[in-house]
């Protein structure tokens, strides 16, 4: 199951909206026979690409895969029919997959043709990867990443307004890694007037496509995010046609109101915060977050830590919601995605 979740992360860049899943194939004699990941939409599945390789190997193997095999058919034919006839005898899943379209129908297909079943071997490792696809399909909206990188007391900006740069180089070449790892970036208009960024990924590793560029209002025709959708209205309808285009994963990167307003409404799934070691020093800088804070310590946000790193002169930390905290993201059922579900 370790390879499959690494062959899994091999694939993150390039299978939305569809699951980045990895599967290996295991011969009754413990000999590795076919390994696999998603290909982009469209390919095969990890699935029917380990099949391909195993052959007639396959026969009277273990499948391990990531993620509970399809049972539906899209551009490509079921993966879990595909495990059955090709002989294989044991399916080990480490994930049920909550899209309404398999939701446990995989794993019984499988063991209504004699394959002998497994669920969980590794899951906490998968749904870790996988977070950004599980959040999509259960609430129908994109797994949200707030980037903020501000001073040690807390300022992302100068009283003049400029913000370059707060961190160093290596800080700003993780943040394009988090770029590439999204398939889409939001900034608020004002950002856009006052930075012209590109949101583009550029200081890493390229993925097979540049994420969607989204601005929350209107941007001029010369600034350099264009061709960008521009959108406007309540934040979590905002999220809801993101999540019906097939973005998994939202990255903002929005200024101190953007940022302010997503953290109130409680629709951030993980902060990520790069602090330099600079201080501006008063209290007429730009703040973390623009608008109303907590009234009391009692009040205040607490989050869970789930990494921390140095890069370069600068820290990485990591922030989720505490387990169990309630959720104002969350709809009852997700709605389709505009491209389908699980396609190939």
């Amino acid at each position: 199951m370790a390879e499959a979740i690494e062959a899994s992360r091999a694939a993150r860049r390039r299978s939305a909206p569809n699951p980045w899943v990895g599967c290996v194939i295991v011969a009754a004699d413990g000999t590795v026979v076919g390994r696999g990941a998603t290909e982009p939409p469209g390919g095969r599945h990890a699935e029917a690409v380990a099949l391909a390789e195993a052959g007639e190997r396959a026969g009277g193997a273990t499948a391990y895969v990531t993620l509970e095999p399809c049972s539906h058919e899209g551009r490509t034919p079921p993966c879990a029919d595909a495990l059955s006839a090709a002989g294989v005898v044991r399916v080990v899943a480490a994930l049920a997959d909550p899209d309404p379209l398999v939701a446990g129908a995989g794993l019984a297909g499988l063991e209504r043709a004699g394959v002998e079943t497994s669920l969980g071997v590794g899951g906490e490792a998968a749904e870790a990867l996988l977070e950004p696809y599980l959040v999509h399909r259960r609430s129908g909206r994109p797994y949200v990443v707030l980037k903020l990188a501000a001073t040690l007391d807390g300022r992302i900006a100068a009283p003049d307004g400029s913000s370059r740069w707060v961190t160093g180089e290596q800080a700003r070449r993780d943040v394009h890694e988090l770029r590439a790892d999204s398939d889409a970036v939001l900034v608020g208009a004002g950002t856009v007037r006052a930075d012209d960024p590109e949101l583009t990924v550029r200081l890493a590793t390229a993925p097979e496509r540049q994420p969607l560029r989204v601005v929350l209002g209107r941007s001029s025709p010369e600034a350099r995010v264009q061709p960008a959708l521009e959108l406007s209205g309540d934040l979590r309808g905002v999220l809801d046609l993101l999540g019906r285009r097939g973005v998994l994963q939202l990255l903002v990167e929005g200024g101190s109101k953007v940022a302010g307003d997503f953290h109130r409404l409680g629709l951030v799934d993980r902060y990520v915060v790069y602090l330099a070691p600079a201080l501006l020093g008063g209290d007429d800088g730009v703040a973390l977050f623009a608008g109303p804070g907590a009234p009391t310590m009692e009040a205040a946000f607490r989050g869970r830590l789930s990494g921390v790193r140095r890069l370069g002169d600068d820290v990485r930390i990591d922030l989720v919601p505490a387990r169990g905290a309630a959720s104002s993201r969350r709809i009852a059922a997700p709605p389709s995605v505009a491209d389908g579900s699980r396609l190939g």
